[in-house]
């Protein structure tokens, strides 16, 4: 992505700045050049080159305001905005304050309205499956249960999608409501026919039992994960089946890009550029039915976007 933003923009003439850390870096003063040597021999490279935070110019600061200096200092003309839904909406609230900016869907959730996907969601998808299908084999030899937690805060989509492709038996996702009560059903019902189970788990499901508190990160956001280890001894104790947990955590985040999000994020990197250069503002990139076009950036935000329950419906054929 950040590849082709650079080579895009270098090519039309245009002199490219990256900013370190996300937000931080604009709110601090911290860009650095980006020319082709700089991005060369990175499209193979997962996460970002920039590194990130989860610094936001209106959470811990005041807006353009706050990153006006920086833009003055590095002479921004645009900013080319790549993340999720909070990186976004923060993009769409310094458009609102004349900046000019372009967003870009990144987020491995696939949780950005009006786009069809999100680059980095079919790597972390890969990387669940692969490790769906390692654990199976496991789950076979020692008949057990195999709780797989993968990412997913307010959207299934990772759940499913690697449900799906590594044969699970019970996927659960937040948009869909379960109950202990059936899903031990469905498990015991299982080995009796085959006496093993894959069941995989997004993060941001409803745990079984109130949590005592909700832990938070050092900027106040909920941290996630874990859920599976309340879910495991109920399933083990109403089961009576041995039932263990594997919470892949950020290894979804890394690793090499599959050759789809490699074309994704540069199709749409190429097409920021070119927005920006049109004078466009306050406008995504989106795919939609495989095309490239512009959406409102503050309409992108606004819902995320859910598992459909289309979808949810071909999984839930292989249950049990």
């Amino acid at each position: 992505m950040i590849r082709a933003v650079a080579r895009r923009a270098l090519g039309n003439g245009h002199s490219v700045a990256g900013v370190r850390n996300g937000w931080q870096g604009l709110m601090e003063g911290d860009v650095v050049d980006l020319d082709r040597d700089a991005v060369s021999g990175i499209i193979n490279r997962g996460g970002t080159i920039l590194g990130t935070s989860r610094m936001d110019p209106y959470v811990h600061g005041e807006g353009r305001s706050t990153v006006q200096p920086t833009l003055d200092s590095a002479s921004l003309d645009g900013l080319v905005v790549i993340g999720g839904d909070g990186s976004l909406r923060s993009a769409a609230r310094l458009h609102t304050e004349g900046v000019p900016v372009v967003g870009v869907p990144k987020t491995i959730d696939n949780d950005i309205g009006l786009t069809d996907v999100t680059f980095g969601f079919h790597t972390a998808v890969q990387i669940a499956t692969e490790a769906i299908d390692r654990l199976t084999t496991t789950a076979e030899a020692h008949h057990r249960v195999i709780l797989v937690e993968v990412m997913g805060r307010t959207a299934g989509w990772i759940a499913a999608y690697a449900g799906i492709a590594g044969g699970a038996d019970v996927i659960l996702v937040p948009e869909f409501p379960y109950s202990i009560e059936s899903v031990c059903d469905m498990l015991r019902e299982r080995h009796e026919r085959r006496d093993y189970s894959i069941v995989v788990v997004a993060e941001g499901i409803d745990p079984p039992t109130t949590p005592a508190r909700i832990q938070r990160d050092s900027f106040g956001f909920a941290r996630l994960g874990g859920v599976s280890y309340d879910l495991a001894p109920l399933i083990e104790e109403q089961t009576g089946i041995e039932t263990r947990v594997v919470v892949l955590g950020h290894m979804q985040r890394g690793g090499t890009p599959t050759a789809y999000d490699r074309v994704l994020a540069t199709r749409l990197g190429t097409a920021a550029v070119d927005r920006i250069a049109a004078g466009e503002s306050g406008t995504m990139v989106a795919l939609r039915n495989d095309e490239i076009i512009s959406v409102s950036l503050a309409d992108a935000c606004a819902t995320p976007r859910r598992l459909t329950p289309d979808v949810f419906d071909v999984a839930s054929t292989f249950f049990g």
